[in-house]
């Protein structure tokens, strides 16, 4: 069963801000690929991102993270940039940010 995905306008930011052409290309080509059986890849969150999955790219550097909705066959990718823990730049505190920002 192929899903339907979607990207939130937050993550297509992110998405334009990277200046490298290839380089998102890639990240659309992957995330293109969560439509097939999206709960089998990459890796449930914790915390405050419980609900959430990320999926690496690009050799590891890039994190997509993203929801499966499995009542409307949908992947809704939240967010996509690089991974660096401890600084607000990390693409899993701009998550929690965004998740935050819909809870309120």
């Amino acid at each position: 069963m192929n899903w339907r995905v979607e990207i939130t306008e937050d993550a297509l930011k992110h998405l334009q801000r990277i200046t490298d052409k290839r380089v998102r290309e890639n990240l659309f080509k992957r995330i293109e690929q969560l439509a097939n059986d999206p709960e089998r890849q990459g890796k449930p969150l914790q915390n405050e991102l419980s609900g959430l999955r990320s999926v690496r790219a690009i050799g590891q550097r890039y994190c997509i993270v993203y929801r499966v909705e499995r009542e409307r066959v949908i992947v809704v990718v939240v967010a996509v940039g690089i991974r660096k823990q401890g600084d607000r730049s990390d693409i899993y505190e701009i998550a929690a940010k965004l998740i935050r920002s819909e809870q309120d």
